[in-house]
This record gives structure tokens, C-alpha cells and sequence, in this order.
């Protein structure tokens, strides 16, 4: 069992806050989609032929790729890959880019999943954040997209600036009355060297606040988990039996081929990431070579990445995969962990080490003061 991940660089236009490869240039878009067919070629045998659970358009913004090119895409992985009957197939959209033609045209070509990029219904916000879309298609999008896809999930941001506890709740609350069934919620972050970094440093932004961020994810676990959703991992809820199978993949440290620049691929002892280079990595395509940086993974980084995944889900820290797969005794880890179950951060059910919600709050932290620095 393995996952895909389709990495597409494009957007309408650049979000404030983000970070991710992109472009606001779509003069390369036929060209890009022409390599990263020659990518899935060259990388055909990366996975062992194992069969494919998951694939994940991600971006980037896939929603600006014309039907005709998310097919070919899609073509050209059933071609070289062992494709599961039921995988499951999403792709990122933004509200602007949704209309009851291509919802049709996504279903027909295969996509089962949609991932919507809302962030806010509040206009401020949007404006706020340099979105491409309106507070109206935000809402309009999900209502035009739930008859067709009943497997999607919207992406909410809190902790703006401008954000207060009463919109953060009108938020929820509208996602709520639509029925999503799942949700994934980031706390604002200023990443270095975006524009919302710069704007902040030049004191035409204001700063984020931890302690309002904080206050808003409480309020999101507590209204979350009263409506029914799990809370399976630090930023993400779902309906029972709608976790996204793809990211949780991720989470239980299965192998996955990343495709497209900036992309990064795992396949049980190796990472390697993809140029970041959009111009680059088309050439390389074109000479059919992976350019790629890799970085084998010792059994300390395989162990502190097992503890940092497995402590931001719902599941928590098996014992007995720290037994079993890295020779830690529990009774070794559980003195690590004893200040923190003291404290009533961590808790412990059977033989599984969950985070309580103050130790969510702390997750990242935890997670750190855990990682050995050498092996065992």
C-alpha cells in the first residue's frame, strides 16, 4: 500500500502567508504538465510495484489545470502504476475555481475527493490574507460542490489578527450547518520571507498572537468534538469514517512518490525531494533525468519521526511499536513521558500515550523533548 503525491506549482495569485512552491505564471503550464508525465515514466518502479491507496493533487492551486491535462495526468499513473480499485483521489481546488461543469468533469475523470480551500467566510479576512476568491463563492462553492462530492474537506486558517472568537465561531458554525465532513484547521503562521512576514516587519501588518491562537483552537476542539468529529490528528477533524486516507498515510509512515518540483517522495528508508525550480525541472524532464536531493534515514530520525507523527494523532504512541520496531522498553519511554502525564499533557489508554487538549496545545514541544539524539 502506497500513496501518490502530484505536486502542481500554479496559482491565480500569491496568499499573504504562504510558503509552498509556486508561480503566478501559467506560461510554463503545458510544458510543466508534459515533464511531469515524463516524471510518472521515470519513476515508475520507485514504489516496487506496490499498490496505489492514495493520490493526492496538491499545490499550488490543481484546480487551474484544464480537465483534458488532470486526465492525461491521471491516464498515464493507471498506466504505470497498479491503481486500487477504490483509491482514493483528491484534488485541491479554490472556491473561484468551482462551477457545476467541472464538478462533473473532475467525477468523470475519477476525482472522488475534493479539498477546498475556504480559509474564512468573512470578506476582511480573505482580503486580509490576499486570496483569490470572495466570502460569497466560499460559501457558494461548498453548496455547489455537496451534491456531487460528499467525500471533501475544507481548509479553515484562525488566529488572524482580525479574527475574533465570535467570527472563528461563525465560521465553524457555518461548516456545521453545511454537513462537511471533515475539516482541516491551521493556526495562522508567518513564515520567513513571505509577503505577510515582510508587511509585518514594516509594521503595515500586525503580528499574530499566540496566546488568541490558542484560545481559538480550544474553542475549535471543544465545538468540533461536541458536533461528532474526530479529532484524528493536531489539525484535522472528521466524521467517522472520513479521515483523509492519504495524509493519514503519511502519519502511519507508509511510502509515498512525490511528483512535480519541490515534491518529496519516501519509500521506507530513503527521502528525497525534488528541485524547487520550475524551469529547472522541466528541463531536467526533458532530458529525462530526476533531479532530486536524497537523504537516507538512520534509525535515530526514523525513531523521532515515528514519536513526532504518532503523538499528533488521536491514536497516539504505540508502546509496543516502540518495543517491537525500535527495541525502546516501555517501561524506558514512560519515564520520558512522566512529567508530562503528571502534568496531565499526556495520557495513558491501554498501551497507547495520547495528548490530552492541553497537550495539544504543547504538541510540537512534547514531541521535540521526546527525540533521542542518537540511538539507543
Amino acid at each position: 500500500m502506497a500513496g501518490i503525491y502530484i505536486h502542481i506549482p500554479f496559482c491565480k495569485q500569491a496568499c499573504h502567508y504562504c510558503n509552498f512552491h509556486f508561480t503566478t505564471s501559467l506560461r510554463y503550464k503545458d510544458d510543466f504538465v508534459k515533464a511531469l508525465l515524463s516524471e510518472i515514466e521515470l519513476q515508475k518502479d520507485y514504489l516496487s510495484h506496490e499498490n496505489i491507496e492514495t493520490i493526492y493533487f496538491g499545490g499550488g492551486t490543481p484546480s487551474l489545470l484544464s480537465i483534458a491535462e488532470l486526465q492525461c495526468i491521471l491516464n498515464k499513473l493507471q498506466k504505470h502504476f497498479t491503481i486500487s480499485q477504490d483509491c482514493e483521489i483528491t484534488l485541491e481546488t479554490n472556491p473561484d475555481d468551482i462551477s457545476t461543469p467541472k464538478l462533473q468533469d473532475w467525477k468523470q475523470a475519477g476525482i472522488n475527493r475534493l479539498s477546498i480551500g475556504v480559509q474564512s467566510f468573512f470578506e476582511e479576512d480573505l482580503q486580509w490574507m490576499n486570496r483569490a476568491h470572495h466570502a460569497r463563492q466560499a460559501l457558494d462553492s461548498l453548496m455547489l460542490a455537496l451534491p456531487y462530492f460528499n467525500n471533501l474537506t475544507v481548509d479553515l486558517i484562525y488566529g488572524l489578527p482580525g479574527m475574533s472568537h465570535e467570527k472563528w465561531q461563525q465560521n465553524i458554525e457555518t461548516v456545521l450547518a453545511l454537513k462537511i465532513p471533515h475539516l482541516s484547521c491551521y493556526a495562522l503562521t508567518v513564515e520567513p520571507k513571505t509577503p505577510l512576514d515582510k508587511l509585518i516587519k514594516q509594521h503595515r501588518a500586525e503580528d499574530v498572537s499566540p496566546d488568541k491562537q490558542a484560545e481559538q483552537f480550544l474553542l475549535l476542539m471543544q465545538w468540533l468534538e461536541a458536533a461528532g468529529y474526530e479529532h484524528y490528528e493536531i489539525s484535522n477533524f472528521a466524521k467517522p469514517g472520513m479521515r483523509s486516507r492519504h495524509n493519514t498515510s503519511y502519519w502511519q509512515g507508509k511510502k509515498y512518490l512525490g511528483l512535480g518540483p519541490s515534491a518529496h517522495s519516501y519509500n521506507g528508508n530513503e527521502r528525497q525531494w525534488n528541485i524547487a525550480n520550475n524551469q529547472q525541472y522541466i528541463a531536467a524532464m526533458q532530458q529525462q533525468k530526476i533531479i532530486a536531493e536524497k537523504e537516507i534515514l538512520t534509525y535515530t530520525q526514523k525513531l523521532n519521526e515515528y514519536i513526532m507523527t504518532a503523538l499528533r494523532t488521536m491514536e497516539g504512541i504505540d508502546l509496543d511499536v516502540l518495543s517491537l520496531q525500535f527495541e525502546i522498553p516501555a517501561d524506558s519511554f514512560l519515564k520520558r513521558m512522566d512529567k508530562y502525564m503528571q502534568s496531565n499533557k499526556v495520557v495513558r489508554k491501554e498501551n497507547f500515550l495520547q495528548l490530552t487538549r492541553e497537550g495539544k496545545l504543547l504538541a510540537d514541544g512534547i514531541a521535540a523533548d521526546l527525540f533521542y539524539l542518537s540511538a539507543q
